[in-house]
């Protein structure tokens, strides 16, 4: 039987951001270390597959990663520094990234047996580890879900057609993808969302979801559903880990469901539109306790009972 634990795989850095009223503060950051951690605070077994330093960054992402429980797999320490990333927030708290990454796979790794296998954001384009994250997905489909999120960074990945031959390969071994509406905006200039997360579907993946910031999701499916939930109505302190909250809220929401793992792949398929619209309609209010409060500080369950 799949082991009852979650593996994700991309960048944990540190986050410089610039504020609103002038203030500067660095923070332990990244989309999949942001995932981690809130699969983490949400009650699941949570793996970290990363790439950083054993410098003052590195401690700082250990210690963060450590409060919130997430197992930090063997040899993710083993870079030369830890990357960064300059975030610069605007008058809605929206940000803007300028970064300094590194990025590879360590060489030997521990077998997990995950029942999910996340990624996406910059794991899964910048080389040499992108690649390298591609073949370890492939790897464990057979035995587990696989979950994506580009978290598309046009200053990393060119143009829209650059994008797409990192994108298009994850989008034919992915269960379930989640990308935002402005991510669509830039990489499928003058089509609608519903039209790319249809396509997306068609691809392979079970469940495509679309978020549109403060206006809340869609998701259709492979069979052809379609689920709509608002966001619930928040003071935004700021946007920064939105994105990741729901993604890990997403991922919680299926494995309540009974959804992970290889072997439930035709349920994952065959969803019905009342259990995604729960799912959605938890992910949406992750996401809004994330953006009531400064940085990305996803709720644990307790604080969404």
């Amino acid at each position: 039987m799949t082991a009852a634990r979650s593996l994700v795989v991309g960048e944990a850095l540190i986050d410089v951001v610039h504020r609103r009223d002038g203030s500067v503060d660095s923070h332990p950051g990244g989309s999949p270390l942001n995932v981690a951690i809130g699969l983490a605070r949400l009650g699941r077994e949570s793996h970290l597959l990363s790439w950083f330093a054993d410098d003052d960054g590195g401690a700082a992402l250990r210690s963060h990663l450590g409060g919130s429980d997430v197992h930090l797999v063997p040899g993710s320490d083993g870079a030369t520094r830890t990357s960064t990333a300059v975030a610069t927030l605007d008058a809605e708290g929206a940000a803007t990234y300028q970064f300094d990454i590194d990025w590879r796979l360590p060489g030997a790794l521990t077998a997990l047996d995950p029942v999910v296998v996340h990624t996406g954001s910059i794991a899964a384009v910048l080389e040499p580890g992108a690649s390298a994250v591609l073949d370890l997905v492939r790897a464990h489909r057979a035995t587990a879900t696989i979950t994506y999120d580009p978290n598309m960074r046009p200053a990393l990945m060119g143009s829209p057609a650059d994008a797409g031959t990192r994108i298009e390969p994850l989008l034919d071994v992915a269960d379930v993808v989640k990308v935002s509406d402005e991510d669509l905006a830039w990489y499928a200039s003058g089509r609608t969302v519903e039209e790319v997360a249809a396509e997306w579907a068609s691809r392979g993946p079970a469940i495509v979801v679309v978020t549109l910031g403060g206006s809340g999701a869609f998701a259709v499916t492979s069979a052809g559903v379609r689920v709509d939930v608002v966001a619930p109505r928040v003071e935004v302190a700021d946007t920064v880990g939105a994105g990741d909250s729901f993604m890990g809220g997403l991922v919680d929401g299926l494995w309540g469901a009974g959804l992970l793992g290889a072997d439930r792949r035709e349920a994952l398929h065959a969803i019905d539109a009342a259990t995604l619209t729960g799912v959605l309609e938890r992910c949406a209010r992750i996401a809004a306790i994330t953006v009531s409060r400064p940085g990305a500080d996803p709720p644990t369950t307790a604080e969404l009972a």
